[in-house]
């Protein structure tokens, strides 16, 4: 398949995620390798080999630390990112956010620093999709 055509870390996403659901909450350091998609509050760290996703009704408190993260919920907390991070229009983000690429939705809330360690030149995109 050729990720060209695909805009989103979430388009790219391959197979069932980890599902931590809303209701639930969880205390401590998370390890491990794949995809998760969290809707529910999670209180600690983690070390993950994948894409990290918080929904928009999903709360971290703590270093995110992965492959690639998704912000639509609430962070408190650093994000360091190898790849890419996605800060969605319902983000609020409390810390630092540092990756590879970041990019930034308009109505997102980041009280923090951002930081790339990608291209020295800054890339420009206009979202197009509307799937509100």
């Amino acid at each position: 398949m050729n990720d060209a055509r695909l805009r989103r870390l979430r388009d790219r996403s391959s197979g069932a995620a980890t599902l931590i659901n809303e209701g639930c909450k969880i205390s401590g350091l998370i390890t491990g390798s794949g995809s998760y998609l969290v809707n529910g509050e999670i209180e600690g760290d983690c070390d993950l080999n994948g894409t990290v996703t918080l929904a928009r009704n999903g709360l971290w408190k703590g270093t995110i630390e992965a492959t690639d993260v998704i912000v639509a919920g609430h962070v408190e907390g650093d994000i360091v990112a190898a790849g890419k991070v996605e800060i969605t229009d319902t983000a609020r983000i409390s810390g630092t956010v540092t990756a590879t690429a970041i990019a930034v939705a308009e109505g997102a809330v980041v009280e923090g620093v951002m930081k790339t360690n990608g291209p020295d030149e800054p890339l420009e995109f206009v979202e197009k999709r509307q799937d509100k």
